[in-house]
């Protein structure tokens, strides 16, 4: 069985963070693993509090990991300052990580914001360059980039310079955008369109951090970048289209819409 490891923030709601990795791990039939780097207090309608874990545990929770259970993958998602970004960087330095799918995540679904202003440095310098790709929504690319994007034609421009800080690949994610759900990806060679129909839901808390987990599973099973992407693509629209009305706020994605259930 093929391994992948997420190293994120606990949403105790269930429908992102790490519980949406596992679980994503575990449609694509991948053996889940986690490194918790902040646990939120969170639901449906907002999150109610954050407290990180120290640098120390996360980095033993790395170590625990890669010295017994080396993953095939590596998804990153929530990592709240700059102690943190940096111990994860070493870590994956420290055992050779090379599949590593980064989710620049900053902004939750509610608007909360959950990277301190004064990581997004740490971030760019830190774990960019040690990403093999870096997925950003529109919001998060705008962070990265300070400018405007409102058109593919801007997500291209934005996935320039994005590339220029360091990261090797880039998927800058359109759903925000009107029309089709178009994510654009960029090697530093060439741009591919990557579409999906929208879904007329407001059932979407989740859908980064799921998208990107089932990047890191499609790596983990053997696909190459671009056809994990294409995979994680179909998955994540899935996923959209079956979500769950639950809660009384922005409902999660169905993380086994795939999978069928035996009595």
């Amino acid at each position: 069985m093929k391994l992948a490891l997420t190293i994120a923030g606990s949403d105790s709601g269930g429908g992102a963070g790490i519980q949406a990795d596992l679980k994503t791990f575990s449609a694509h039939g991948v053996f889940g693993m986690s490194v918790i780097t902040s646990i939120t207090a969170q639901n449906t309608m907002g999150v109610l509090g954050i407290e990180d874990v120290s640098p120390d545990m996360v980095y033993l929770q790395m170590r625990a990991i890669f010295e017994d259970l080396y993953p095939d993958a590596v998804k990153i998602g929530m990592v709240s300052n700059e102690e943190i970004i940096k111990t994860i960087a070493k870590g994956l330095k420290e055992y050779g990580v090379e599949k590593v799918v980064l989710d620049p995540v900053m902004i939750a679904k509610s608007g909360d914001p959950l990277l301190k202003p004064e990581a997004m440095k740490a971030l760019k310098e830190e774990l960019l360059p040690l990403s093999l790709v870096v997925t950003p929504n529109l919001m998060e690319a705008k962070e990265l980039t300070g400018m405007e994007i409102k058109n593919i034609s801007d997500m291209k421009e934005a996935a320039k310079k994005i590339l220029s800080l360091g990261a090797k690949v880039v998927l800058v994610k359109g759903g925000h955008l009107e029309g089709e759900a178009v994510d654009v990806f960029y090697d530093g060679v060439e741009f591919y369109e990557i579409k999906a129909e929208r879904i007329n839901t407001k059932n979407t808390h989740g859908t980064g951090c799921t998208f990107s987990s089932a990047i890191a599973a499609n790596l983990a099973l053997g696909y190459d970048l671009l056809e994990a992407v294409k995979r994680a693509k179909r998955y994540i629209t899935g996923a959209i289209k079956n979500s769950l009305s639950i809660g009384h706020g922005v409902g999660p994605t169905n993380h086994f819409w795939n999978v069928e259930f035996k009595e």
